[in-house]
């Protein structure tokens, strides 16, 4: 049995923008980031309906302390390199990136993805690189969030039982 590792996803931004500007690869890139920390069903929902958007699926995912940052001392449940590895086992995610700062700003600029896209709870003018996307000619997306799923739902739910 021929199983590919994961972790052959996780690459740089500069390797992304080579594979996916090359010339005469006209390849849609679709960017989306977050946390993801217990990957549940609304984030496997999330990420098909992003790729469906394009033909290559770039996640900027928030390191370890960047969660931190953002959610609080218990958070991340999981260590940024396995939930970097879930990530990346799944068929439509392309490439991950690690990222250290508390927005993918840069790795947006480094990336120049054609799409960019964040969950609903996002208002598409609010979102994160969204100018530099449009400024491109890029396309810039708020997609709904499938109803009931949130990490931080889950993780009460965990602790409460």
């Amino acid at each position: 049995m021929n199983v590919r590792d994961p972790l052959a996803k996780l690459v740089t931004a500069e390797y992304i923008l080579k594979s996916t500007k090359a010339p005469g690869q006209p390849r849609k890139t679709v960017f989306t980031n977050g946390c993801f920390d217990l990957l549940h069903r609304g984030h496997v929902d999330y990420l098909l309906r992003c790729k469906s958007l394009g033909s290559i699926l770039v996640v900027g995912l928030n390191s370890d302390e960047s969660v931190r940052r953002i959610k609080g001392e218990e958070r991340p449940v999981n260590r940024e390199r396995d939930r970097a590895f879930v990530l990346a086992a799944l068929e439509c995610v392309d490439f991950v990136l690690i990222f250290e700062q508390d927005t993918p700003l840069q790795l947006i600029r480094t990336v120049q993805p054609d799409v960019l896209v964040k969950g609903g709870d996002w208002p598409p003018e609010s979102i994160v690189g969204g100018d530099e996307v449009r400024s491109r000619g890029g396309e810039v997306y708020s997609l709904p969030l499938l109803q009931g799923f949130s990490t931080t739902d889950l993780i009460r739910e965990i602790a409460s039982s």
